[in-house]
């Protein structure tokens, strides 16, 4: 009795608080699989069934046959041929010998079944032999329709049956590309053959990197190397977003790659195609930034604006009233900011398109409308 006396109460004490916890943590004392599911089950997201995209090559089935090799030949002259020593040596400043062949190398897109190719203008430039180098290992002869070097292009034709031209997606303000959009680059990276690169879009809209005239870059950080140029930007799907253009820097800069838009490069091959040359608006002034702290005390939101500083006599600026020290606000409705999008904007006008301007000139603000005309060749 006295054994069931010493340890009767410390049992009891035990079984009361076991049953007080397992009525408030169940948790802690259950070993039952159901409750060991339960709690994996909290922990441990099931994987996604839906939209995991594990491969890029359909998209790069869609697009790679319209990718092209260029191989250009330059005529250049030897470093040497200058020197009075070195003249004696190949018979004088007439002799052939003077000149030389040099080869480079790009890439091209073939954008209609006629044969007719994007590429960038900086591969082409010079050259006296263009050959286009085909996915299915053909080879052509490329002749240069035309180049515009304001934008780097140049567009290219070859005589072949049977060619697939890149497909192009329709895209409107709802649908163009988006910072985050996943892209692949094509090209012939160091002429090594074919390559695709993975990447997305960096930003858009990049200008302003004194690299053309007229930049409205795509930046993304697929590998776009020498050789690359004039390649296809294209998204998961396969359709064509931009022209593989240029890098920043090839040696100190990593991830840092520009593209050509589409809609910018097909209006530059239609163009040319149809008239020549690259038809573009023009307003015929020189402007230059507004210094931030003037444009804040005119109470300008954003404080930015452009201030002109020349009118060429006789272009559309001049025929519509504006003058130098004339400021600049808004273009047909939007607000103005470094020079570069404005000059954008004009370009992609057609001659005869009215622009309307916000001004302020001495304090006071009107609006003026302008005929935009054709900018002059470079």
């Amino acid at each position: 009795m006295r054994i069931l006396r010493y340890f009767g109460w410390p049992t009891l004490l035990g079984l009361i608080i076991a049953a007080v916890v397992t009525a408030l943590f169940p948790q802690f004392i259950s070993n039952s699989p159901s409750a060991t599911q339960n709690l994996v089950s909290q922990t441990i997201l099931p994987r996604p069934t839906s939209n995991l995209v594990t491969s890029y090559a359909a998209a790069v089935r869609k697009a790679a046959p319209s990718v092209v090799n260029i191989y250009t030949r330059t005529r250049a002259s030897h470093p040497l041929a200058d020197d009075p020593v070195f003249q004696r040596f190949i018979g004088g400043s007439n002799m052939p010998q003077r000149q030389r062949m040099e080869s480079s190398l790009g890439s091209g897109v073939i954008v209609d079944e006629r044969g007719f190719i994007l590429t960038n203008n900086h591969v082409v430039a010079g050259a006296e032999e263009v050959v286009a180098l085909l996915y299915d290992g053909r080879e052509a002869r490329a002749s240069i329709v035309g180049t515009d070097k304001d934008s780097d292009l140049a567009v290219l034709k070859i005589d072949l049956d049977q060619l697939t031209a890149i497909p192009r997606a329709i895209r409107d303000s709802q649908t163009r590309a988006e910072v985050g959009d996943i892209v692949l680059a094509i090209g012939n990276p160091f002429g090594i053959g074919q390559s695709v690169s993975q990447g997305i879009i960096s930003a858009t809209g990049r200008s302003g990197l004194s690299l053309n005239r007229y930049e409205n870059y795509l930046q993304t950080d697929a590998a776009i190397n020498p050789g690359n140029s004039g390649g296809a930007l294209i998204d998961a799907y396969g359709n064509l977003v931009g022209i593989n253009s240029a890098t920043l820097n090839e040696t100190s800069f990593v991830g840092i790659g520009f593209a050509i838009p589409t809609d910018m490069a097909i209006k530059v091959l239609d163009d040319i195609i149809t008239h020549g040359r690259v038809i573009r608006g023009w307003l015929g002034v020189e402007v230059q930034q507004l210094a931030p702290p003037i444009a804040a005390q005119l109470e300008l939101s954003p404080p930015s604006a452009l201030i002109i500083t020349a009118v060429p006599i006789y272009g559309p600026a001049y025929n519509s009233g504006l003058q130098p020290g004339d400021i600049i606000t808004h273009i047909n409705g939007q607000a103005v900011s470094d020079g570069s999008s404005e000059i954008n904007l004009i370009a992609d006008l057609a001659p005869g398109d009215t622009i309307e301007l916000r001004i302020i000139r001495k304090d006071i603000w009107l609006t003026i409308k302008a005929i935009a005309g054709i900018r002059p060749e470079s």
